[in-house]
């Protein structure tokens, strides 16, 4: 009875979180199906509990980064871990993109798509080189402090790091005030997630309430596609990559501590949002701190592969709507080029990212009016899945980058320990 009792109670320990995300997300999504568009009521709280988030990641990143670049003794080490982690964002984002190619070639989206009506938002116009200044660099220094400048913050975090590493005892009391001020807004983001079951439980309750019976209709067939293509890879390709980085006891260990990213990233639809779950889940699993502190945070607006395939899944659909052909080789290569700007362009906040779609529909000449809103379409409604992709892909690409630095016995020296 005593041993019931323990495990009874080791499992409400180890599953409290979840169950209580759970339970949040299926009364919210109950509340939006009963009520529909009444749900606006209770938004506010999902709003409340996502600029919380939201506004405690801008200095989380910041810490997170800086700290680990600060902490490292030997810049290359550094320089090492860097171009490991960017040789396996390419590589499974470009993986990712040619399955989702396979997908549209075996099951080709040849019905006519309704051209939506949504008014267009003003987009400024500007040089390929102007767009570039803006993606890597800001204004002025509070603009950094923005999630849509959130690949601009990375940066000046990674610089301020090495500022740090290279300025030797003289920078010691500044490295650990880094290293103090992450332990702080690990404990806040702690705190915030207090209140996820009740914020998501909002969010998703809207979502259904509102947007839900746009699942269906002239798009029934692409997101069909896309959801069951994504769905595949991130059973069958998320499975190989944890096996690749760890063997049967990499597999193991994926599954069992991907599940509350998962969870905040379905609920949040954001990339950025999931970084504390991820590098909770990295931690327990056992992945060293100086690579899950780079991986997770640059991860989240660099790297993703479910961007990397509703890129592919709206070219096609774009391409169906004018009566083009997809299949040419020029166009399939063309489509994986875009895709690997596409990832690295959209930010990871709810919705977000149409430079990339207007990236596509520019180079391969189709009228603006009338692509964008269906892409604009298309992209609203697989951003659960590919939000789920995107982040837990990081959380893979951790393991892997973990492999490759550390070594194949990587996770049983650490389990050791």
């Amino acid at each position: 009875m005593n041993l019931k009792n323990t495990q009874s109670g080791s499992f409400l320990k180890n599953y409290k979180s979840i169950l209580l995300l759970l339970g949040g997300i299926l009364v919210g999504s109950i509340l939006g199906l009963v009520f529909g568009k009444g749900v606006e009521v209770i938004k506010p709280l999902g709003d409340i509990f996502l600029n919380l988030l939201f506004t405690a990641i801008i200095p989380l990143i910041f810490f997170t980064i800086a700290s680990s670049i600060a902490s490292l003794e030997k810049s290359e080490k550094l320089g090492k871990l860097f171009v490991i982690v960017i040789g396996v964002f390419l590589s499974t984002v470009l993986i990712s993109a040619i399955l989702m190619i396979i997908g549209v070639l075996l099951f080709p989206i040849q019905q006519d798509i309704i051209i939506s009506k949504i008014p267009l938002e003003s987009i400024q116009a500007s040089s390929a080189g102007s767009q570039i200044t803006q993606l890597l660099t800001a204004n002025d220094f509070f603009e950094l402090l923005s999630r849509k400048n959130m690949l601009a913050l990375i940066i000046f975090s990674f610089l301020i790091g090495f500022a740090s590493l290279h300025s030797g005892e003289k920078g010691k009391d500044f490295s650990r005030f880094l290293n103090s001020g992450n332990e702080v807004m690990k404990q806040l983001l702690h705190m915030i997630m207090k209140i996820a079951p009740i914020g998501l439980g909002a969010y998703f309750a809207y979502q259904v309430g509102i947007f839900g019976p746009q699942l269906f209709g002239a798009y029934a067939k692409p997101l069909g596609l896309y959801y069951a293509v994504c769905a595949f890879y991130f059973v069958v390709f998320f499975s190989l990559y944890a096996f690749i980085a760890g063997g049967r006891k990499g597999l193991n260990v994926f599954w069992r501590n991907n599940i509350t990213p998962s969870l905040t990233a379905l609920g949040t639809c954001s990339s950025i949002a999931t970084i504390p779950a991820n590098l909770e889940g990295a931690e327990r699993m056992n992945i060293p701190s100086h690579i899950r502190n780079v991986v997770i945070p640059l991860g989240a607006p660099l790297h993703k592969d479910g961007s990397s395939m509703s890129s592919i899944i709206k070219i096609a659909v774009i391409f169906a709507m004018f009566g083009k052909d997809f299949t040419d080789p020029y166009t399939l290569l063309t489509a994986i080029g875009i895709t690997v700007i596409v990832s690295v362009v959209e930010g990871g906040i709810p919705n977000g990212g149409y430079i990339g779609e207007i990236l596509a529909i520019t180079v391969y000449g189709f009228p603006m009016e009338q692509a964008l809103p269906a892409a604009m379409i298309v992209g609203t409604l697989v951003d659960p899945m590919a939000t789920l992709l995107n982040a837990n892909g990081d959380l893979v690409s951790a393991m892997l980058v973990t492999r490759i630095a550390e070594g194949k016995k990587w996770l049983s020296v650490k389990m050791a320990t």
